[in-house]
């Protein structure tokens, strides 16, 4: 259960309001990740590639639309009934002011956002693989600066809708459905193999994008690019389960605060 005072009881059903509360949010991260993928088509077939930018952004949002789409019906119906809780969806529910219980959570949020961020840092020298068959690209201030959007758009808020929201509300209802025959709350045992397996289903969602920095999937690269996104995972995932989702976005943001800060760094000291 969230470790917050007066939890409100869960909604009794599901209606437009507050699907648009949470769609909304995420939907503004699909249109980041569409139009930074227009703007720099690498990786794609030559036969997207080509296309027309505005066509090539609305094709790229289709999917992942329908993927949030899904993930917030179903992050609906779950999350509440096994203790998670968002706060957008207590103010359009109940009204609650949302920084009643939000301001609370900022502090160890962004401490734990920070922390993730800086254990993935030292862990890459350690267990990244060096790229060699993927086309090399210059890093610069600009290079950086255009990731900014997608990391924070859709990494921030629209991962957390899919892989928390949905994916890890729902498996947590389920094995409390089904292991802990739906009686009591949710037990820690029961909340940490939800919070495992989303951060690790985290981690294989980022293949796509290795294979493009790598230029192929070795052993090594899926065991780096699995564990290192993983252990951003299961932090982002821990605080949503003692928290809320806006908790984890905040602490998914904040990882990326200090990635490009780094990389910010490293190209101002680099000759």
């Amino acid at each position: 259960m969230s470790e917050t005072a007066a939890e409100p009881a869960a909604p009794a059903s599901i209606n437009l309001r507050w699907f648009l509360a949470l769609f909304g949010p995420g939907l503004v991260g699909v249109v980041a990740l569409a139009l930074t993928t227009a703007n720099d088509p690498t990786g794609l077939p030559p036969e997207l590639a080509e296309l027309p930018s505005l066509t090539l952004a609305s094709l790229v949002a289709v999917q992942p639309e329908l993927l949030l789409a899904v993930a917030v019906l179903l992050g609906l119906y779950a999350a509440p009934k096994v203790g998670f809780r968002s706060h957008l969806l207590d103010r359009v529910t109940y009204g609650t002011p949302l920084l009643e219980g939000f301001g609370s959570e900022l502090k160890p949020a962004i401490g734990l956002g920070v922390l993730a961020g800086v254990f993935v840092v030292v862990a890459e020298p350690l267990l990244a693989p060096t790229p060699s068959a993927a086309p090399e690209t210059e890093a610069t201030v600009r290079a950086v600066l255009v990731t900014v959007p997608l990391r924070f758009l859709y990494g921030g808020i629209t991962e957390e809708l899919l892989l928390r929201w949905g994916f890890m509300s729902v498996l947590a209802f389920g094995l409390w459905r089904t292991v802990g025959r739906g009686a009591g709350d949710l037990s820690d045992g029961l909340a940490w193999t939800a919070v495992v397996a989303a951060a690790v289903l985290f981690g294989i969602g980022h293949l796509p994008n290795a294979l493009v920095v790598y230029g192929e999937l070795t052993t090594a690269v899926v065991v780096w690019i699995v564990v290192g996104n993983a252990i951003g995972g299961v932090a982002f995932g821990w605080i949503y389960w003692r928290h809320s989702l806006e908790a984890a976005m905040v602490a998914h943001a904040m990882a990326h605060v200090v990635f490009v800060s780094l990389s910010l760094v490293a190209i101002g000291s680099s000759p």
